[in-house]
């Protein structure tokens, strides 16, 4: 801890002697990086270059690649993490930027966090070292003091050494005392989680489709209504999050919003979807219906515009698909009737009602299973055919293809290693989820294959 101080110490002395250099417009935000941000938090004990040359999903340290949101912002700079799982991000801006004042930076960070499910996240210019509770849903207008909990200025890191390394160092982490930190910031005013917002806002989008479909189709049955609210929604999200994660152009949905035919041209996205995707979300094959459809222009565009910047306090690129399931499941407790004037009405589901709610498996018991049960069959001991319990009424399996799992391995025997199975063999796996609800178990074992692979193949000639 003593030799972490003095490195910080030498950091700020530095930092004092330039500083007007450093304040000046030409010193940019990359030289800042280099020179004291990687400095600042491997002197904290973060392997900031990945020196121990951890596979990709492994780095405690990430450099997030940039993309567009809005006009201007972009990916926060770092994420911290431990065993994969994100702890905070760390968002930085150049010294001739006044944190302290501008609202914006605060707005970017806080936004990617809440949109993570991150409660607390940094910004830092490493003149100033602001801590954002990012549990406090972002909006626009907010003052940039709004979930601020802790400022401080580089000449007050070695004062307070002990906070900063207390909170935010790979120690502390690992020690909990962050995670304690956490606890002791809980209970401000506004708090809100990202998955309830996000509830609350689709289901505010199916309201206004399901009324305006009844009231333009007269001739939709209720089953019909359904299928095609479900089904807008899920495509203009889908299509969304894939314009935050780079895989489609930033705002071609958003140009919807200039002109009228908003349904018709917003088809037009769907149909090349479904060419790009070749998946049953715009499978028009099968789906007839909803092509035929008229809704009015400003219902979709309301719906369009409040998933941008400014209005948006959401960033799909890192939302998770935890966090897209539990919504997921809790939009499914409800039902859109029909009342005898073809007018629509949401409900919940009886079922549901009567079992006082929908209830979402969390993503640690998620991997916890899958890890004792695939994660078995892949390397830790063998399952044969072991269930996967994850609530009351939920139960899934895994087996092993063409071979007698009940001769060859007991559960908890690591009999079958990792070494001896190889992706031919793995390829033979088939894995069940009969009561498959948003996909978390099925999501879950698909990241677990993922990573299972990739190790795989760096450990066995990745040159080739």
């Amino acid at each position: 801890m003593e030799d972490a101080k003095e490195k910080i110490k030498e950091l700020v002395e530095r930092f004092h002697l330039n500083l007007d250099a450093y304040k000046s417009g030409s010193y940019n935000e990359t030289q800042l990086r280099r020179e004291f941000i990687d400095p600042f938090f491997e002197a904290l004990g973060w392997d900031v270059q990945n020196k121990q040359g951890y596979a990709e999903q492994y780095k405690e340290v990430v450099h997030e690649d940039s993309i567009k949101v809005g006009i201007s912002l972009k990916a926060p700079d770092y994420s911290f993490r431990i065993g994969g799982q994100r702890k905070f991000f760390l968002e930085t801006k150049k010294p001739a930027i006044n944190i302290k004042e501008d609202t914006s930076p605060a707005y970017q960070l806080r936004r990617y966090a809440w949109s993570a499910k991150l409660p607390l996240s940094i910004l830092t210019d490493f003149e100033e070292f602001a801590i954002y509770d990012c549990r406090i849903k972002p909006n626009p207008s907010d003052k940039v003091s709004t979930g601020r909990i802790t400022y401080y200025t580089y000449e007050q890191y070695i004062g307070k050494f002990g906070e900063i390394y207390d909170r935010f160092s790979k120690e502390a982490v690992l020690k909990g005392s962050f995670d304690r930190y956490i606890e002791t910031t809980k209970g401000m005013r506004g708090t809100a989680e990202v998955d309830k917002e996000f509830l609350r806002e689709i289901e505010s989008w199916r309201e206004s489709l399901a009324k305006n479909l009844a009231l333009r189709n007269p001739r939709l049955t209720v089953d019909e209504l359904n299928f095609a609210v479900q089904q807008t929604i899920d495509r203009i999200i889908f299509l969304r999050i894939c314009e935050d994660r780079g895989i489609e152009s930033y705002g071609r949905l958003q140009a919807l919003l200039n002109g009228t035919n908003t349904y018709r041209r917003l088809f037009e996205q769907f149909y090349q979807a479904d060419a790009k995707y070749n998946s049953g979300l715009f499978d028009f094959t099968l789906d007839k219906l909803t092509s035929a459809l008229s809704i009015d222009d400003k219902i979709l565009k309301d719906i369009i515009e409040s998933l941008y910047y400014p209005n948006s306090p959401y960033e799909f690129s890192v939302l998770g698909a935890e966090i897209l399931g539990n919504v997921y499941e809790q939009f499914l407790g409800k039902v859109i009737r029909l009342t005898l004037g073809h007018a629509a009405k949401v409900e919940e589901k009886p079922e549901v009602k009567k079992a006082g709610g929908v209830y979402y498996t969390p993503n640690y018991i998620v991997r916890y299973i899958v890890e004792n049960t695939v994660g078995r069959l892949l390397g830790d001991g063998c399952a044969t055919a072991s269930p996967i319990l994850h609530d009351s009424n939920k139960v899934g399996w895994v087996k092993r293809s063409g071979t007698n799992t009940e001769e060859n391995c007991r559960l908890g025997q690591a009999q079958q290693t990792q070494q001896s199975m190889t992706p031919k063999d793995v390829s033979k796996l088939r894995i069940l989820d009969p009561a498959c609800g948003s996909g978390s178990f099925l999501i879950g074992t698909y990241q677990h294959l993922l990573d299972w692979h990739t190790r795989w193949y760096n450990e066995n000639n990745p040159v080739k």
